[in-house]
């Protein structure tokens, strides 16, 4: 579908045969252009906006430091980042939801990558803060069309190199404070210079806790909304613990209920919910001549609400197939988001032990508004209280059953 969003083609692409076919294509046909150059000046040289072997490169090692299982082991550090997270907020009368899950989620992604206690609560504060002050000015420019006015354009450039300071401050720090054994060791072993290495870590902080931070915001709301959903997941959270109470790690992938809430929350809300590809020669796609320099939208937003491929897709159901085509939250092919097993399992320990510990009652209004479009999708202001839940008697523990599902249409 044609988009008139300015003077260069620009082409909505609807059909998940043809995204996933095209987001697989040769890259000498099609790959990252104009828009995702527009995140240089924060991110720099990184695999978010590299090209060619130079980002296969450093694919491959990052790659190696997220592989499936890899992060599991810091489940135990995980959880209890979550758990202080929640006591502190739990003392209050009432808590933004994405305030509280935002610099939670960039503390356990520096967990995973970095190491135990790499980040400060003022270097968290600080990344923050520096994604507030250029996440605005960076969607206005990804479809402006027509320069800002020159003071205007001077003013945002002061905003960015004040975020790029306090990024560059907490970059130092990661970097001296990471084991060898973490993804900072490993992006050294690729003889990246200082540079390198920084654009790849601001990478990570920034693209991880973001997208991740705003999706766990939708999961304390639909355990605050959804009746009996919390009492499942701390059943399900309780059979997957080991004695002391402790979420065990290798029973994480059976657990059905949990892997299902997060499956769904990610398909209504999908964080990176579009992204791009420019076609970098003349092709013809389903009889449609497309020229070099023309763009390409994939919209997860759009695909995983289509009533073609979803049963009821606006309805919050734990009972989806997810298997169909129509469902790439983390996009698709051989750049497929490299966090992907990461955030899932952020977000699935985030379920089990917000659920098992606490009571959550939503404070703003249900059904909560639409989220903001921007470079991610930011959500509403939700607003909610939790209350700690009295001890559970332990039962013995059980693995769980797979749950069934249902067609998606």
């Amino acid at each position: 579908m044609r988009l008139h969003l300015g003077p260069k083609p620009i082409w909505l692409v609807t059909d998940p045969d043809l995204v996933r076919h095209l987001l697989k294509a040769d890259e000498v046909l099609v790959d990252k252009g104009r828009f995702v150059s527009k995140l240089r000046p924060i991110v720099g040289q990184s695999t978010l906006t590299l090209n060619g072997e130079e980002n296969r490169k450093r694919r491959a090692v990052l790659h190696s430091v997220f592989a499936k299982g890899v992060a599991q082991k810091f489940v135990p550090e995980m959880s209890a980042a979550i758990r202080e997270a929640a006591v502190s907020a739990s003392r209050q009368s009432e808590v933004s939801a994405h305030a509280l899950t935002a610099p939670l989620a960039l503390r356990m992604i520096c967990i995973a990558m970095f190491g135990k206690d790499v980040l400060s609560r003022g270097d968290e504060r600080a990344i923050v803060e520096a994604v507030r002050l250029v996440e605005s000015d960076l969607a206005d420019e990804l479809f402006r069309v027509l320069p800002l006015p020159p003071w205007k354009a001077a003013a945002r450039r002061r905003k960015r190199e004040l975020a790029r300071r306090m990024i560059d401050t907490v970059v130092a720090r990661v970097r001296a404070r990471a084991a060898s054994s973490t993804a900072v060791g490993a992006l050294i072993s690729l003889g990246l210079s200082d540079v390198e290495i920084r654009d790849e870590i601001v990478t990570m902080l920034l693209a991880g806790h973001h997208t991740t931070g705003s999706a766990a915001a939708w999961i304390l709301y639909y355990l605050g909304t959804v009746p009996g959903l919390a009492e499942e997941l701390a059943a399900e959270a309780e059979a997957s613990s080991d004695d002391a109470g402790e979420l065990r790690p290798e029973v994480l992938p059976r657990a059905s209920k949990s892997l299902a809430f997060v499956r769904e929350v990610l398909r209504l809300y999908p964080s990176a919910h579009w992204f791009s590809r420019d076609v970098r020669t003349d092709i013809t796609v389903r009889n449609i001549p497309l020229k070099a320099g023309d763009s390409l939208i994939f919209c997860p937003w759009q695909l995983h609400r289509d009533e073609h491929y979803w049963l009821e897709p606006d309805k919050f159901d734990l009972t989806r197939n997810f298997t169909g085509k129509a469902y790439l939250p983390f996009g698709a092919g051989p750049r497929v988001c490299i966090g992907m097993g990461l955030a899932n399992l952020e977000l699935q320990l985030l379920a089990l032990e917000m659920a098992t510990a606490f009571s959550i009652t939503i404070k703003s209004a249900v059904p909560a508004p639409l989220p903001t479009p921007s470079v991610t999708l930011i959500p509403p202001d939700i607003n909610l209280s939790l209350k700690v839940r009295e001890p559970r008697e332990r039962s013995v523990f059980v693995p769980p059953e797979p749950m069934p599902v249902r067609a998606a249409s």
